[in-house]
């Protein structure tokens, strides 16, 4: 972790991967970590923590499974919503986002349950695989 700053816009130009975040900062025992999304993540659901988001560029859906049914959050640029611990979520971002997360160091993308994960991501981490 550097002791400099970090320019957002510097570190998202660093990578081109979909759906694979980089952790840009660390805030005691949480990642600050930076994605490029675009088209659909898959439903998962994080046990045991909230999942925080602000988008920073594009315009992020969230498809939630709560106990009172299914719904949708529209986050365009600047928005923050936190998915509490537990909900069923999958993000997408049909026209392409970049997103800023603070979750516990060694969250998995995928979470702790999810959906059949698809063959260009790493089941362990839920990062996309490079080819």
């Amino acid at each position: 972790m550097s002791s400099e700053p970090t320019p957002l816009s510097k570190a998202l130009a660093s990578f081109d991967a979909l759906w694979s975040p980089r952790i840009v900062t660390r805030v005691n025992d949480y990642d600050v970590r930076i994605a490029k999304v675009e088209g659909e993540h898959i439903w998962h659901a994080h046990d045991d923590t909230d999942e925080f988001f602000l988008v920073l560029d594009g315009e992020l859906h969230i498809s939630l499974r709560e106990p009172d049914g299914e719904r949708t959050v529209l986050l365009p640029q600047g928005t923050v919503f936190t998915v509490p611990r537990g909900t069923e979520h999958k993000p997408y971002a049909p026209s392409g986002a970049a997103i800023l997360m603070f979750e516990p160091a060694g969250t998995p993308t995928v979470g702790d349950r999810h959906d059949e994960i698809p063959d260009h991501v790493d089941s362990t981490t839920g990062h996309a695989l490079t080819t």
